[in-house]
């Protein structure tokens, strides 16, 4: 069996979010399972949005044009297995440091497919509201859904789950084990 690589992406502003709370008991599941997991923390990275320039769509070979932290954060998810997106809800959808992200997954487009595609899946979601509809996060787990159906990478895992206060997370032992669980599966062979 192969190591898997895992690729997490946290998209909140918080270190000690719930969101990156969950992301990583994720982790250390992965970890547990021999996975090389790599995380990047995208509060603290230089992400630019979108120029909308069609640059990496007319010269795929090249990819994105943008000279920013996606440079780095690109090469890992083209060698990635699997992909973990991790954000709080924030007004109905994903953070915008999430957003941003995935709008720069446009320039991973290559000919005839995406650079995602065949990839597995983890979204990891947290909100402070009582449920998936009154929090928004329904928004941004459809958007997920669509988004990754589209390029053809295969969802394995959503966790999403409440909690008001930073850490709280922590309380929800059910979520925390789904969490090691999925970071248990992605480190296994598909």
């Amino acid at each position: 069996m192969s190591q898997q690589k895992i690729v997490i992406l946290k998209g909140s502003p918080r270190k000690k979010g719930n969101s990156n709370i969950l992301a990583d008991s994720l982790a250390k599941g992965a970890k547990a399972s021999n996975a090389e997991v790599e995380e990047f923390f995208l509060q603290n990275m230089d992400i630019k949005p979108c120029n909308a320039c069609d640059a990496c769509i007319r010269k795929p070979e090249k990819g994105c044009i943008i000279d920013d932290d996606m440079q780095l954060i690109y090469p890992k998810l083209r060698s990635a297995d699997s992909i973990v997106i991790a954000s709080p809800i924030y007004w109905f959808n994903m953070s915008a440091q999430t957003k941003i992200l995935i709008d720069r997954f446009y320039g991973l487009i290559e000919p005839q497919k995406h650079a995602l595609r065949k990839k597995r899946i983890g979204i990891i979601l947290t909100y402070g509201d009582t449920n998936e509809h009154s929090s928004g996060a329904i928004n941004a787990i459809n958007s997920f859904k669509d988004m990754f159906r589209y390029i053809g990478a295969e969802i394995v895992g959503i966790i999403h789950g409440s909690a008001m206060d930073a850490g709280q997370i922590r309380q929800n032992s059910e979520l925390m084990d789904k969490a090691y669980n999925i970071g248990v599966e992605l480190a296994s062979e598909a």
